[in-house]
């Protein structure tokens, strides 16, 4: 049974009031004319999007953001013993909210409000403090081996008046692999996420609370999982992704792959490291519904407690301005989480457009389901650990249980790891 996260973050809190853990954080005790410690991972990566728009912020201002730039694995431990040592920085780009520190976070209410930032991607709690705002998005997607699909004179979705059917899908890269003796038709990353795209598309509400708080789904749910088991044959889906854990961004970029379902991350990638052939960004199929996973690729929070409270919304204020929020996603390859922003991507535009095309035509569960997880998380109650979808699909797939018990185990194991809904 997983574990609600407000009980974590109350032991953690406990554990908190005998560690002593030494950080170089910002600090409580900052000035507020110190520098803004700014704790974020992969900014170097993502072409020093932060860092630049820090640099441009300190020239027009006089106030200087310190962008410390740390792994992701290693970000999250940082921050806990930041908050346990009472020495957090000013702010951060945190992947998700922790119960440990997420009380000490400043309202951005006055960020959100009047804005265009996408307010289904920001965490508010129940007595609608803002806790963290969307950095940027990050949605599920489907590439193409384009040499492939042209070497066997096969047409794929150009525009979005010729969206293909999962059916017609399946059919067309089978044709692909037929005729280029490819061994595989489609690699699917073995994650929830992706999986989530794919129940959406042919009609899936995914799990939601009733009114008891039992966690139920529709049938389509059902259809949409059998589906996936029968793609995954060992013929048009190797089946080591999911259950042995094959790495599916290597078998595409080996060139041995029709198709991959991924998301938006591998763009920088595959332009750096695919050589051996063209591969494009293409729209994915539907049954008969439209639908790109998307969420928080980071979100933004501002912490409490530091004497720097103001000067650090004011920043966070000035980056969310559309002028200098366009800035960073054309510098660092973000998908926009602010609506309605028009970017003009230096390299690979058109894979870009058709992200932003995908999230703004997605059937309104997409957000929906997202905005629910992000009230669970606001509350503590997010699920850590074990993955219930993906943990219990595996299990389908394997022939360990059938679709019915696979659909009621993940019904009952996020009713208890949530509890009552927020």
């Amino acid at each position: 049974m997983a574990t609600p996260r407000r009980t974590i973050g109350i032991v953690a809190a406990g554990l908190a009031l005998s560690l002593v853990a030494a950080c170089g954080g910002g600090g409580g005790s900052a000035s507020p004319d110190e520098p803004l410690q700014f704790f974020l991972s992969g900014d170097a990566n993502q072409g020093g999007g932060i860092a630049a728009l820090a640099a441009q912020y300190e020239q027009e201002t006089g106030v200087k953001v310190e962008i410390v730039d740390i792994a992701n694995a290693d970000l999250q431990p940082k921050l806990k013993n930041a908050a346990q040592a009472n020495d957090l920085p000013a702010l951060a780009r945190i992947g998700s909210l922790d119960p440990v520190w997420q009380d000490a976070t400043v309202d951005l209410k006055s960020i959100l409000d009047g804005s265009n930032i996408r307010r289904d991607l920001a965490a508010i709690d129940e007595d609608g403090k803002v806790l963290s705002l969307p950095t940027d998005i990050t949605a599920v997607g489907l590439y193409v081996n384009k040499s492939l699909f042209d070497r066997a004179g096969v047409t794929y979705p150009t525009s979005a008046d010729d969206i293909w059917s999962w059916d017609e899908f399946v059919a067309k890269v089978k044709e692909v692999q037929q005729k280029t003796g490819t061994t595989y038709g489609m690699v699917m990353d073995r994650s929830s996420h992706r999986l989530k795209s794919l129940l959406y598309e042919f009609g899936s509400e995914y799990w939601q609370p009733d009114a008891s708080g039992t966690f139920q789904t529709n049938p389509n749910t059902k259809a949409a999982l059998e589906y996936f088991k029968a793609l995954n044959d060992d013929s048009f889906m190797p089946r080591s992704v999911w259950l042995t854990k094959a790495d599916p961004n290597a078998l595409f970029k080996s060139g041995d792959v029709v198709a991959y379902y991924s998301g938006s991350w591998q763009i920088a990638d595959f332009a750096k490291n695919i050589k051996d052939f063209e591969w494009a960004s293409v729209r994915l199929p539907k049954q008969p519904v439209r639908a790109a996973q998307y969420g928080n690729a980071a979100s933004s929070v501002v912490f409490d407690g530091t004497g720097q409270e103001d000067a650090a919304v004011a920043f966070l204020k000035w980056m969310y301005q559309p002028e200098n929020y366009r800035k960073l996603a054309e510098r660092s390859g973000m998908l926009p989480a602010i609506e309605g922003l028009e970017v003009t991507y230096p390299e690979h535009a058109d894979a870009f457009a058709v992200y932003n095309e995908e999230i703004a035509a997605s059937a309104p569960i997409v957000s929906k389901i997202k905005q629910q997880e992000l009230a669970y998380e606001a509350a503590g109650k997010a699920i850590v650990g074990p993955d219930p979808l993906r943990d219990e699909t595996v299990r389908y797939l394997n022939g360990e249980q059938d679709v019915d018990t696979t659909i009621a185990n993940v019904s009952q194991q996020l009713t208890e790891g949530h509890g009552p809904h927020p």
